[in-house]
């Protein structure tokens, strides 16, 4: 996978940072979601590295980035601290400003990092998501049942950690069938990606460290988001959102975005949750010409 891309491993904000850096041209971020790695950009990153320099990067705690141990604020895993790895990490590779595209628990961190450091990006693409507190604040019976793993993984003293490292395999994979086109259960994922996602998530560390993902995010996270309510990207912006899962049934995504963005765009597309990997060529297009206009 991503064959040509270099392999690079930056030490910033006091963490190892893994990515893979290919192509020529301005530069563009890719960041992943749970449970997954870069790898999850294999199908598209060398479509947009026809036009750019994509630098496609582990977040902290997941893949082949450093786990620091999380801390009872949860401020380690949150989002603001995860956005410093990336920016540095950028900046280290020589890119003072970038296009940013997140995924998932991605593009949460490409949220906060488009709030906290507005100069260093020049668009902001949104793959699958809400903001977290519209999230949050509209769950009720059947959303909480579906979203189920967010309130699971956030359980104090090591719940999680014990009962999924029992079989970490079996829980990712339950995850990537759940969230994804049912019909075809993990039929979209390239076996050497699937292989790839389960080495990086099945250590001690890796599990630990996705746990506190989820922790901050329903903790300092949202102490972060409400501090800035009111405050909007000011950088075009795309939504991107698969019509087979079920964000677009309970949110209306694009409205929600529009309330946290002053100019954006959005797009579904015939997907699950995995849209980059079940429908890579209608992604790369629809990034292709988001990234150019």
């Amino acid at each position: 996978m991503l064959e040509g891309f270099e392999r690079r491993v930056v030490e910033v904000n006091g963490v190892a940072i893994h990515c893979r850096v290919g192509g020529k041209g301005q530069p563009v971020l890719l960041l992943h979601g749970y449970p997954q790695t870069h790898a999850m950009w294999h199908k598209v990153a060398p479509a947009l590295a026809a036009r750019y320099t994509v630098i496609a990067s582990d977040l902290r705690g997941y893949g082949d980035s450093g786990k620091p141990p999380g801390d009872p604020e949860h401020k380690t895993y949150s989002k603001r601290e995860t956005a410093k790895d990336q920016v540095a990490l950028m900046a280290a590779l020589g890119h003072e400003r970038f296009a940013l595209i997140g995924h998932d628990r991605g593009a949460r961190v490409a949220h906060r990092l488009t709030l906290d450091h507005p100069a260093r990006v020049t668009r902001l693409g949104v793959l699958d998501i809400v903001p977290t507190l519209d999230a949050f604040g509209a769950m009720d019976q059947e959303r909480a049942t579906a979203y189920a793993h967010w309130f699971f993984l956030i359980q104090p003293d090591g719940l999680p950690e014990r009962m999924i490292g029992n079989d970490p395999a079996f829980w990712l994979r339950w995850c990537l069938q759940r969230w994804g086109g049912a019909e075809k259960g993990l039929s979209y994922f390239a076996p050497e990606a699937l292989a790839e996602y389960v080495r990086c998530f099945s250590t001690p560390a890796a599990i630990h460290a996705s746990c506190e993902d989820y922790r901050a995010g329903a903790s300092i996270d949202m102490v972060y988001d409400r501090e800035d309510l009111g405050r909007k990207v000011e950088c075009p912006t795309l939504a991107l959102w698969g019509n087979r899962g079920r964000l677009h049934k309970w949110w209306d995504v694009l409205a929600c975005w529009q309330a946290r963005c002053t100019n954006v765009r959005g797009v579904s597309l015939e997907a699950g949750h995995f849209l980059v990997e079940e429908r890579p060529e209608e992604t790369a297009r629809e990034l292709l010409s988001f990234l150019a206009a």
